[in-house]
């Protein structure tokens, strides 16, 4: 039965794809499933720790709206997990807009519960895993991958990295920051809670891909969370105030500062991977596809010119100026 299923959603163009996965809904004779199957040629842009079967075993007797493992397959790669009929967050309110006030409630139970996690619950921790509290080491560690992917395609990206106003070493604005992180106890993270992967059913919200979760930092969750919801300024307040009067004090001690040093890495980070992803896509773009990318990624990159203290003066032109070798066939 699994087989067939892997056969059929792969032989689907009925698909929905992430980055690093394609989500195929199938219909079986217990209920509808979904099918999610690796994209091989994806590269790795983000700190990769746990495979996600894994994640889902540990969180599921904690947090109640996550997707339930039905089976997984090492070879072929794949896995099914229960399918959540409801509608994507990002399709009725995309990044901007006020979300329903009951995702905010939702998304803060979500990081509570989270933290009931005890460590010997959650999966093993590579050797070179930050100890626990070590705010600067897991910084650190969040910031080598960034340098990585920057170094790897700085090659073929510099005239376009110029173009746009990316500096020749993005992070050293931020790096001695990583020393002062406050130490927090470190619990599961969710590490990629975004529009699109929240299913609202029933006034409820329902938390997908879980490929990205990590054993770190309180801080950065709702960091790197706001940094991709971008909510209006009054419902950013109001979940940051939720998250500090419902998580325990240990968990959400330290200044703001904190919290901004996890945004502005990230505002960096997305400058440089996303005009690398973005490129890739604009081959094989339409015109108004094309004109989509170029201005989510102005506003991306104009985020981190702030941060590097440059004006957020770039333009759809230069952007589309400097991404052009791409889109128009090197």
């Amino acid at each position: 039965m699994w087989l067939e299923l892997y056969e059929q959603a792969a032989d689907s163009g009925e698909a929905a794809a992430g980055y690093y996965n394609r989500n195929v809904g199938l219909p079986t004779p217990e209920g509808k499933v979904n099918v999610r199957i690796p994209i091989a040629a994806a590269d790795t842009m983000d700190v990769r720790l746990w495979e996600e079967e894994d994640v889902l075993a540990c969180i599921r007797p904690y947090a109640g709206r996550v997707p339930e493992l039905r089976h997984v397959s090492r070879t072929p790669r794949f896995q099914v997990h229960h399918f959540i009929d409801g509608r994507v967050l990002d399709g009725f309110s995309p990044r901007g807009a006020a979300v329903p006030p009951h995702v905010l409630d939702d998304v803060v139970t979500l990081m509570e519960q989270l933290t009931r996690i005890p460590r010997e619950k959650a999966p093993a921790l590579p050797a070179h895993w930050p100890g626990p509290g070590d705010g600067p080491g897991f910084g650190r560690l969040l910031a080598d991958l960034t340098e990585r992917v920057h170094s790897t395609y700085v090659g073929e990206y510099r005239e376009a990295f110029r173009l746009l106003g990316i500096p020749e070493d993005p992070l050293a604005v931020i790096r001695p920051g990583w020393a002062g992180l406050t130490a927090r106890p470190f619990v599961v993270l969710h590490a990629d809670l975004h529009r699109k992967n929240m299913i609202v059913a029933d006034g409820a919200t329902w938390f997908l891909d879980w490929e990205l979760a990590l054993w770190g930092d309180p801080m950065y969750e709702i960091g790197i969370h706001f940094h991709k919801m971008d909510y209006p300024d009054d419902q950013r307040a109001e979940v940051f105030r939720q998250w500090r009067e419902r998580l325990r004090p240990e968990y959400t001690a330290g200044p703001v500062a904190d919290l901004r040093l996890y945004m502005d890495h990230e505002k960096i980070k997305s400058a440089v991977v996303d005009t690398v992803r973005y490129s890739k896509q604009l081959a094989a773009s339409s015109p108004a596809e094309r004109e989509f990318l170029v201005m989510r990624l102005v506003k991306k990159i104009n985020a981190a010119r702030r941060v590097w203290g440059s004006p957020p003066e770039l333009t759809p032109e230069r952007v589309a100026e400097a991404l052009a070798p791409w889109w128009k066939g090197r």
